[in-house]
């Protein structure tokens, strides 16, 4: 039974909550240090073939729409995340990145504003400049700029997921794994083709990534596309978006944490600022969607 949006979350709400803010602070960093040994694009497919093979038993009727449902899938599956793995393949520092693929949440008010009409109060506005700001920022430190084509890419990566997110909207109602099944169904095959038609020695890099980089696609595959993605859908089909969004700006911290404490990512206060500003930003487009959506008061 769905609660009502305006009572507390349960504690079951709660644990869904930061157990996915951990595994996707913890899937950034594997995705970067698995781009380190393998292809990109093949990354994203392997990712979505072995989700695939997880939720197979959810590929049943009734089928939605495709009309509806292509563009979706396309854009949330290979699209989104083929760009995603060519961004950390590209840069050198996990936290900037990390931080720039926010930028979806802002994305997703702007979207929603041009594409279902939704308001799009003043704050959001000003917290969308604050947030790009932020990112251009990070760009002009020395150490950002040599990310810069992977920051880009990041961007457009995110700009997609908040295009899917909002197309998500319209769309029929999918159960959450279902929708993720669909989605591995047309992911897989198109990155993998992709991956064996751009990107060079693909099968002598697979035969030699060591048992830890499998684990690493494998822990993507079932911990974030499996369960932390279908734990969000399920979050946000019991409580409004607003509600829900502004917790995952806690994401970054995970992945920034990881970054710098284990895996060697330079920090400069240029960045450091850029990387609050930015985040700061994306907090108020969230906030200001929040408030928004919250229900007038009983008179």
């Amino acid at each position: 039974m769905t609660p009502d949006q305006r009572t507390p979350f349960s504690s079951t709400e709660w644990l869904a909550i930061f157990g996915i803010i951990l595994v996707w602070g913890l899937n950034n960093a594997a995705a970067k240090l698995a781009t380190e040994a393998l292809p990109p694009l093949f990354i994203g497919g392997m990712r979505f073939l072995i989700a695939l093979i997880v939720l197979t038993p959810f590929l049943r009727p009734p089928w939605p729409p495709w009309r509806q449902m292509l563009p979706l899938v396309l854009l949330a599956g290979p699209l989104h995340f083929g760009l995603v793995y060519v961004a950390f393949s590209m840069v050198h520092n996990l936290s900037p990145i990390v931080v720039a693929l926010q930028l979806w949440i802002p994305m997703t008010a702007a979207f929603s504003w041009l594409v279902l009409r939704e308001t799009m109060p003043k704050s959001a506005i000003a917290g969308m400049a604050v947030a790009f700001v932020g990112v251009v920022w990070m760009s002009l430190d020395p150490h950002g700029a040599a990310d810069l084509g992977g920051l880009m890419i990041g961007i457009l990566a995110s700009a997609l997921w908040a295009l899917a997110t909002v197309l998500m909207r319209r769309a029929p109602g999918v159960r959450p794994l279902k929708m993720q099944a669909l989605t591995s169904l047309a992911a897989a095959p198109v990155l993998l083709a992709a991956s064996f038609a751009f990107e060079p020695d693909v099968v002598a890099r697979a035969s030699t990534a060591s048992p830890f980089v499998w684990m690493l696609v494998a822990f993507a595959a079932v911990a974030s596309t499996v369960g932390a993605t279908g734990l969000l859908f399920w979050l946000v089909q019991r409580r409004e978006a607003g509600r829900v969004t502004p917790w995952f700006l806690l994401t970054p911290l995970v992945s920034c944490a990881i970054g710098v404490g284990l895996m060697g990512d330079t920090v400069t206060p240029q960045l450091v600022f850029g990387g609050l500003a930015t985040m700061a930003g994306v907090a108020l487009v969230a906030l200001s969607e929040r408030r928004l959506r919250r229900p007038a008061p009983a008179v």
